[in-house]
């Protein structure tokens, strides 16, 4: 038995949904990449076998199958479990679809439920996200006007006080404009754009933590767990360094005394981001063993002025989330007392970003 090659379905090979194609005699006769990661085995070991082989338990899927040979039509299996020769047990959604093509009668699409849970929470985050830039830039612009006449003002009024003493306070309202000001430009900056160049993540890293050394004045131990295998990507590097910094700042600024960060990097293959199946990227996480952040705002870090601690601005994370976004990629956190680990995934293009990238030199 021999799979069907690339040409003749390499459109399945781009699918982040799992698929599996069966000859006439029910037999796999090809396995999509996707498939490859869900069921956790290789075209070679399953090519040949019939379903009852692969799954310990088919008989709802043999059910899906009849009926869709029988009515000759698609037919959906909604939210059952199944369990692969492996014994890897997993809850899917079955789509059986006829076909009329020589070379594969049937095609069969999996998906995996808490997959889609985690595409659809990220398809809310990135609307959430795409709202809150909006309001955020709208926001900026609104104020930035008139806080340039309060600035304007304070300084014609310093000019004309008969009394020095009296400057001083014309001087709190001038460097209170500067400070607002500031923020401003913070919340236009994700709005500029991105100056790709090709980047090597390990180098940010050492960046940010060069700097978190240098600004820290308590006793922060900053651990590095590199994977130097990893290839360079096309991304703003500036970008790339402010995204890392917010996170590893806000965890530095979670531990009171002292405490430990460790930076994490990582290949990730067959990856859906926004709906775009990628064949690997690059897994970075930001790993810190703090108090954790407070269940009260932890399904909402990511939004605009939510904050942890007092006197924050609550737009490090915010800005963070804008700046993996305009690279592609995805923020997730997960937090508890003793760590917390933020995991960004960076898509690596390699032919589609370098050819914008050469395009522009």
């Amino acid at each position: 038995m021999v799979y069907l090659t690339p040409p003749d379905f390499s459109g399945l090979e781009y699918l982040a949904t799992a698929t599996l194609l069966l000859d006439s005699e029910q037999r796999i006769s090809y396995v999509n990449p996707a498939a490859e990661v869900m069921f956790a085995v290789s075209r070679s070991q399953i090519v040949g076998m019939t379903v009852r082989q692969l799954f310990l338990d088919a008989e709802v899927l043999t059910l899906a199958v009849n009926n869709a040979l029988a009515k000759q039509s698609p037919y959906r299996e909604h939210e059952f479990l199944i369990t692969t020769y492996r014994h890897l047990t997993l809850s899917v959604t079955c789509i059986v679809t006829p076909m009329e093509a020589s070379s594969a009668s049937l095609v069969l699409e999996f998906l995996q439920m808490d997959q889609q849970l985690r595409i659809a929470r990220e398809e809310r985050m990135l609307i959430q996200q795409q709202a809150n830039a909006e309001l955020l830039r709208n926001l900026a612009h609104e104020i930035r006007n008139p806080l340039g006449g309060l600035r304007g003002a304070a300084q014609l009024l310093e000019g004309e006080l008969p009394q020095p003493g009296l400057r001083e306070y014309t001087q709190v309202i001038i460097k209170e404009a500067d400070r607002l000001q500031k923020l401003m430009d913070r919340l236009l900056a994700p709005h500029q754009i991105p100056k790709y160049e090709l980047t090597n993540i390990h180098e940010v890293l050492e960046r940010v933590r060069s700097l978190l050394l240098a600004e820290s004045s308590q006793n922060i131990v900053v651990k590095r767990d590199y994977d130097l295998s990893l290839p360079d990507i096309v991304g703003d590097k500036e970008k790339l360094i402010q995204a890392v910094l917010n996170i590893t700042r806000n965890a530095v600024q979670a531990m009171p005394e002292k405490g430990e960060i460790t930076l994490r990097t990582r290949s990730e293959r067959q990856v859906t981001l926004a709906k775009k199946r990628y064949r690997v990227a690059i897994k970075l996480q930001i790993i810190d063993n703090g108090p954790g952040i407070p269940e009260a705002i932890r399904e909402r870090i990511f939004y605009p002025l939510v904050s942890g601690r007092e006197g924050g601005t609550g737009l490090g994370l915010t800005l963070a989330q804008n700046f993996i976004t305009q690279h592609h990629g995805m923020i997730e956190c997960e937090s508890a007392p003793g760590r917390t680990c933020f995991t960004i995934l960076l898509p690596i293009e390699t032919n589609t970003k370098s050819t914008k990238y050469q395009e522009k030199k």
